[in-house]
């Protein structure tokens, strides 16, 4: 029996530009993408049938026997109950498209515990990160020797932010020995719908995350935005520029999500958490990450933003405050 346990980070976006509509129905979008210091883990076992002990084998219910004899069966388990374990599960997936990909003649068990810690459905990549982190053990465990770029195309049939957080886990993961990959990395201009990715300087800050007590659909975000009433858009390569100089003026200037002008105006608790966000800490910027419902303030340091971390913590208890990456 083999395992990996590895680190599955959330993402907050410092920006995000639509650009319109595609004829498959997702939207082209510019994006900047930075991983923080909140993630979940994600434990993966191999266990071989020929590692499967005699007993064990011989207790086996008859349709047991069968799935140990042919084939990989896979099993999910996690610490939240009302997360599915199956299909619907896209770490679940992950190891799916893996069997089918790599699978072979391999015959045995792959078992996946999610230790969740990211807000789920908070427009912090918390399932897209575990479907990459299950990427990224079995071709560890399966010594596959998959580059970061290859494991981004699978992740990209998947989800549009897969992609960018099997980046950040190459980087941050070291044990699984992609770290030096020229496509690793913890910052990075999406484009595409997300998927197509080019890395630049990470951000150096501490974050004030809140999420309210609410779920958002991202396709009722999408599908409520009216592009053509949105005069300005941001400016990402000011925004790319000011990363490169660690210019926090310049970077909260151009820190703009376009998918606020429907969210804020939908669900007025992500307004008011943001507004609580910059009045209690004086935040240098505040935005809601990717659709929704998470708002995120930018800090130069822990001491300025823990004041407002205690304010906000009695509002929303999913609140966090902790350093990009």
């Amino acid at each position: 029996m083999n395992e990996i346990t590895v680190k599955a980070y959330a993402k907050i976006n410092l920006s995000i530009d639509v650009l319109g509509k595609r004829p498959d129905g997702y939207h082209d979008v510019l994006m900047v993408m930075q991983q923080v210091d909140l993630y979940d883990l994600v434990k993966v076992i191999w266990m071989d049938r020929s590692e499967l002990t005699e007993e064990l084998q011989s207790n086996a219910a008859e349709e047991e026997k069968n799935k140990i004899e042919s084939g990989i069966q896979i099993n999910l388990s996690t610490n939240q109950p009302f997360l599915p374990v199956d299909q619907r599960n896209i770490a679940y997936k992950a190891a799916e498209l893996m069997t089918k990909q790599y699978g072979g003649e391999r015959s045995g068990f792959i078992m996946i515990e999610l230790v969740k810690n990211i807000p789920v459905a908070a427009g912090l990549a918390g399932g897209s990160a575990n479907c990459a982190a299950v990427l990224h053990a079995l071709n560890d465990l399966w010594e596959l020797g998959l580059t970061v770029e290859t494991l981004m195309k699978l992740g990209a049939s998947l989800g549009a932010d897969v992609p960018f957080c099997i980046a950040g886990q190459a980087a941050l993961n070291k044990k699984l020995g992609l770290d030096k990959d020229k496509m690793a990395g913890t910052c990075a201009v999406a484009s595409g719908i997300g998927d197509k990715l080019e890395r630049i300087n990470p951000l150096k800050a501490w974050i004030l995350l809140s999420k309210p007590t609410i779920s958002v659909s991202t396709a009722q975000v999408y599908g409520g935005l009216k592009l053509e009433e949105l005069e300005e858009h941001p400016n990402t390569a000011e925004l790319v520029a000011g990363l490169r100089e660690g210019n926090f003026h310049k970077i909260s200037k151009n820190m703009t999500n376009l998918l606020e002008s429907y969210s804020l105006k939908e669900y007025p608790i992500i307004m008011y958490t943001k507004n609580k966000i910059i009045q209690e800490g004086k935040a240098y910027k505040a935005l809601m990450s990717g659709s929704g419902p998470t708002v995120f303030g930018l800090f130069t340091s822990k001491r300025k933003g823990i004041a407002a971390y205690s304010k906000l913590k009695r509002l929303n208890k999913e609140t966090f405050l902790i350093k990009t990456l």
